[in-house]
């Protein structure tokens, strides 16, 4: 994604509109939870300030596809991301050499950054709500239910505390 930024720096444009739709392949997706990444939205823009700096100020949005936490099927889940701020202090944040090619900068680091922060840890299908999760000696076991303590071991727990 790089954007020339010819115009902006000489001083011939005030502003670079971004109005990107952009689909990560599935070589970039791999090692993380996404299964498919496709037609995200880029709008906003690059300007910059009385210190010459660059700002960027754009909203990410789309539906990324991950794995249902209980059945792993494909779960569509939107999400809609706005950046906002100095561009060079954020390629310094997520560790990427400002990519400046003598006018152009690759704003690329900075969208997968965020897209990345936006995976929810779990997401379960409309299906899977309704699932039976318990049957003949068996049951899920989720983080959200708290494990009864045995009464033997709580008896101990208030000796030690004594």
């Amino acid at each position: 994604m790089n954007i020339d930024i010819t115009r902006l720096v000489s001083g011939v444009d005030k502003i670079i509109p971004l109005d990107i739709t952009y689909s990560f392949d599935k070589e970039i997706i791999k090692d993380t939870d996404l299964l498919k990444l496709d037609n995200v939205s880029i709008k906003g823009e690059i300007t910059k300030n009385s210190r010459n700096e660059l700002l960027i100020n754009c909203e990410v949005s789309g539906i990324m596809v991950l794995p249902c936490s209980i059945t792993l099927e494909p779960v569509d889940y939107p999400f809609n991301i706005i950046i906002d701020g100095n561009l060079e202090e954020m390629m310094e944040e997520i560790n990427e050499n400002s990519q400046k090619i003598e006018n152009s900068i690759d704003i690329f680091p900075i969208i997968w950054e965020n897209v990345l922060m936006e995976i929810p840890m779990k997401v379960v299908s409309e299906k899977a709500k309704n699932l039976k999760l318990e049957g003949d000696g068996w049951k899920l076991i989720t983080d959200e239910k708290k494990e009864e303590i045995n009464p033997e071991f709580e008896k101990l727990n208030q000796l030690l505390e004594k």
